[in-house]
């Protein structure tokens, strides 16, 4: 028998390596599906709903580093979709995400279901195309995962008609050489690496911001070579971007993550006189405060970034690297090894010594803090981060939703001496935590994967629970219920709302009544239990990462709101 379009288009993915395709079918994507049952080369992961669909790709592309493939019911579908589409546009995630389309000989009289895909998905993709030739598609999946992988990497969209996918391709003259990804590795221009080098040789106290991009390149040892080579501390994301680690938290050059608010980034940065960004967009913020100057005027930056439309995009920059996060890394690096003089190299001794008993001291402080906190019911945050990290593997992987929880006190403490096991918030689109838990756990399956999230972020895309029963995915999955939007209430704070400024929130609690999610764990058929206290809590997390299935751990804290996010 002849081959299909959508036959062709799984013989392209599949010799490309492709060995899932997360989705939830519906009639516009039934010769998908029907192909499927006659594949053995990818399996069909099932989500209830397209939140925990699209998350779930999400975790598994940004763990392998490969290709995340997402199939989409045409138009609703779609619409399901697109909050976890534009937190993958924010993380640059190479993802192909398809969604079929109603049969073209249907298009006039605008049936049911179809629609224009296109330009609604374009804002968020890099590019989004509709397949409208069976022969073209061979070059359109090529194109298409093409761009996803190339650096800036991020996702694409593909429409594909019921009739595109049924056709028979008898006859037709295919181009069927395998997807080729170019080596896309180019160096910075010499002069700039020079003149960057100059720079840092001459700074009296320099700094290092390194951000997601540092882990997506496999950059980290090449950074931890670069801040020891200078002695400079590398401080990280604030928690509003903080996707990725970049350094290792257990190092003592680490300088914790940023603030999330323009003026607390200004006050921390305005001791150093020359910053090396790396791996990060400076900034994407969040809410607008004054004086709304982040970075200080005195600092020169120093700013390495793949795209150039970054570099210099929100402050200018004494030096602009165009060129490979990791290349670029290592050629600063060695240029400041080869010129730098013997007295250079004490002082970046001494400086290394003074940042390392600085962020000790932090770090004491932070104990002391959480030993002050021990006594208090419900669990405090720092308490119930600290009981998870005491237990947490060597090379656990952790994926944060619930910011206000969390705080980057695994980073402050650090439990996380493996960078490229982090993964945090980048988009803000609720319901990706769980969905990227899950991902990442099939990406990894002999590494243990916990996912951390609040009670009103899990429910965004609850259903992913039984996708995870369903597949047997031995993820942890930790709730921090706190039974509110707190983060919505801090900001309401900052912004000097009224109601706020008493008390008051409208909209921003999760009670009365409140939902049982142990209860709601097991429906799903999955191991689920309530803890109230650090040390049931530790214990509880041990027993999830002895199994080979998925558990869910439900634990209080404390409702205190409007606390002020602090990232050390």
């Amino acid at each position: 028998m002849a081959k299909t379009g959508i036959e062709l288009f799984l013989d392209l993915l599949a010799e490309h390596g492709v060995r899932y395709i997360f989705g939830n079918p519906g009639s516009t994507e039934l010769p998908l599906n029907d192909a499927l049952t006659r594949d053995g080369r990818i399996q069909y992961i099932l989500g209830l709903q397209e939140v925990p669909v699209m998350a779930m790709a999400d975790g598994f592309s940004m763990a392998s580093g490969a290709l995340g493939v997402v199939n989409l019911h045409v138009c609703p579908g779609l619409g399901n979709a697109m909050g976890m589409l534009y937190n993958a546009f924010r993380e640059g995630t190479p993802l192909l995400v398809t969604a079929g389309q109603q049969d073209r000989r249907l298009y006039f009289d605008e049936p049911i279901l179809g629609g224009e895909m296109l330009r609604v998905v374009r804002p968020w993709t890099k590019w989004a195309v509709e397949v409208n030739r069976v022969a073209d598609l061979p070059s359109a999946v090529r194109r298409a995962v093409q761009i996803a992988l190339t650096p800036p990497t991020g996702p694409v969209f593909m429409s594909l008609p019921v009739d595109v996918q049924m056709e028979s391709v008898e006859g037709l003259d295919l181009d069927m050489r395998p997807i080729s990804i170019p080596d896309v590795r180019v160096r910075p221009p010499v002069a700039a690496i020079e003149q960057a080098v100059e720079l840092l040789r001459s700074a009296k106290n320099p700094a290092i911001l390194g951000g997601s991009r540092v882990t997506e390149r496999s950059a980290n040892e090449a950074l931890v070579e670069l801040a020891e080579t200078l002695g400079a501390p590398v401080i990280t994301e604030s928690g509003t971007t903080h996707g990725r680690l970049a350094f290792p938290s257990d190092h003592p050059l680490y300088g914790q993550g940023l603030p999330p608010w323009a003026p607390e980034i200004h006050e921390r940065l305005k001791e150093f006189d020359v910053i090396f960004v790396t791996g990060m967009d400076l900034f994407r913020l969040y809410i607008h405060y004054e004086p709304a100057l982040a970075i200080p005027r005195h600092i020169k930056l120093i700013h390495l970034d793949e795209s150039p439309r970054e570099i210099g995009k929100n402050f200018p920059v004494e030096v602009g690297l165009v060129g490979n996060t990791l290349e670029g890394i290592q050629s600063v690096t060695a240029g400041l090894r080869a010129s730098m003089t013997d007295r250079e190299r004490l002082l970046v001794e001494q400086k290394t010594m003074d940042w390392s008993g600085k962020h000790a001291d932090a770090r004491e402080k932070l104990k002391e803090q959480i030993e002050s906190e021990r006594e208090q019911m419900p669990l405090t945050p720092l308490c119930f981060m600290e009981a998870i990290g005491r237990v947490l593997p060597e090379n656990a992987a952790v994926i944060e939703e619930a910011v206000t929880t969390t705080n980057t006190t695994l980073e402050r403490l650090g439990y996380l001496k493996d960078p490229t096991g982090y993964f945090g918030h980048r988009g803000w689109g609720l319901g990706w935590g769980l969905g990227v838990t899950l991902g990442a756990q099939m990406a990894w399956p002999d590494r243990n994967v916990i996912g951390v999230l609040g009670e009103g972020a899990i429910m965004y895309g609850v259903q992913g629970l039984w996708s995870a029963v369903k597949y047997k995915i031995p993820a942890t999955i930790i709730v921090a219920n706190n039974a509110q939007y707190n983060i919505l209430k801090i900001c309401a704070q900052g912004m000097g709302l009224s109601g706020a400024m008493e008390g008051q929130y409208e909209g921003m609690d999760l009670t009365c009544p409140e939902y049982d999610l142990v209860q709601l764990a097991s429906s799903m058929g999955m191991r689920a239990v309530r803890v109230t206290t650090a040390d049931d809590l530790s214990d509880a997390i041990k027993e999830s990462l002895a199994i080979t299935e998925p558990m869910l751990i439900d634990t209080p804290i404390s409702r205190e709101t409007g606390k002020k996010l602090n990232y050390g």
